[in-house]
């Protein structure tokens, strides 16, 4: 198994990461590391680099890599899964811990499950305390074999997005009574932060060789090249979710522009929007009503895409600010002002309060 970090200005993240790695038993894994940095690697400092040494110690190859100019996280995924060879390769973000024991699980679901990947979604602790049965509500275990299913921004699925936010997945998992060692699949819309692929079902897919497409402003590249997966081989997140997400502030502010929009269309969202109002005006020419304007909530990753350069922890207002900034259109300019007036620490908290104020 490879283990692929691409990684940025994240030193301390880095560190936390790999000591994750560290506790780690079966299976021999190897860890390449791509670091972007815009000064000195993440690599040299003092505790990732204790880190290094201790998974060396242990008798795992360690493989660092300088990795410029940047031309955005799809063309960096891309050249991470260009260093693997392996079966199995994880993509692992810079500021995911992994209790001891995931990486086995997650290689032992894969090989039982024989879908093109599995997953374990980061849990932010800190939202621990709070639940979310409006969102939680989503969870599908897979019953039978996991098979290949089409997930976009209007079919059924994509609602399991909800399902990976603040600690849902912890809740989830306590509510079922797993028993040690068990662990059990679910249908998702996308994972983040912690995927491992079978390696040959993510270059059938096209792995993310569509980043000459995308500006290096965007984001969502993962979201794309999993969809792409799942079409072909299917694909399961995996309870318990042994992955703690950071909660570390973003490296990526600038996300104008999100991959599935750019990719599979020029902008569906707004050509749904304009297919529903060419088909008002004909129905009010028809019928000589007025013309009532279609209310559109908006998604998740509409939103952030907007929200590119704050500065967490931010306000409603500072939120709202840099939406109308980036030229956010009405729907997310409302569903951000209907946010609570708090302090938000990370775009999932902004994701998770909008969901809330949606339900």
């Amino acid at each position: 198994m490879d283990v692929l970090i691409p990684t940025c200005d994240r030193p301390a993240e880095l560190a936390v990461t790999l000591a994750g790695l560290a506790a780690q038993g079966n299976p021999v894994f190897r860890v390449v590391i791509s670091d972007q940095s815009q000064n000195v690697p993440a690599w040299q400092h003092p505790a990732a680099a204790a880190m290094i040494r201790v998974l060396r110690a242990q008798g795992r190859e360690v493989i660092s890599l300088r990795h410029l100019p940047r031309r955005g996280m799809a063309e960096h995924r891309q050249f991470l899964l260009e260093q693997s060879h392996a079966d199995k390769a994880l993509f692992l973000d810079d500021d995911v811990w992994l209790e001891p024991g995931a990486l086995e699980c997650m290689s032992a679901a894969l090989d039982q499950l024989r879908c093109g990947f599995v997953g374990m979604a980061p849990q932010g602790l800190s939202y621990l305390d709070e639940k979310r049965p409006e969102q939680t509500r989503h969870f599908e275990a897979w019953n039978g074999p996991v098979r290949p299913e089409r997930v976009r921004p209007k079919s059924p699925g994509f609602g399991r997005w909800a399902l990976h936010s603040a600690a849902n997945l912890s809740h989830v998992s306590a509510e079922l009574g797993l028993l040690p060692d068990e662990w059990l699949p679910y249908r998702v819309a996308w994972l983040g932060g912690c995927v491992m692929y079978r390696r040959e079902a993510l270059q059938a897919a096209g792995g993310f060789t569509f980043w000459e497409r995308l500006p290096p402003e965007h984001s969502g590249e993962d979201v794309l090249a999993q969809w792409f997966v799942m079409e072909k081989f299917g694909a399961a997140g995996i309870l318990p979710a042994g992955a703690v997400h950071l909660e570390s502030p973003t490296t990526l502010p600038d996300r104008r522009v999100e991959a599935h929009e750019r990719i599979l269309a020029a902008n569906p969202l707004a050509a749904n929007r304009k297919e529903r109002t060419l088909k008002n005006r004909s129905e009010n020419e028809t019928t000589g009503k007025e013309e009532v304007k279609m209310t559109e909530t908006p998604n998740p990753i509409q939103i952030q895409t907007f929200l590119g350069g704050v500065d967490y922890p931010a306000d409603r207002e500072a939120l709202l600010s840099r939406a109308k900034a980036s030229g956010a259109d009405a729907t997310v300019l409302k569903a951000l002002e209907s946010l609570p007036e708090r302090q938000y620490d990370s775009p999932t908290a902004v994701s998770s309060a909008i969901a809330d104020a949606g339900s």
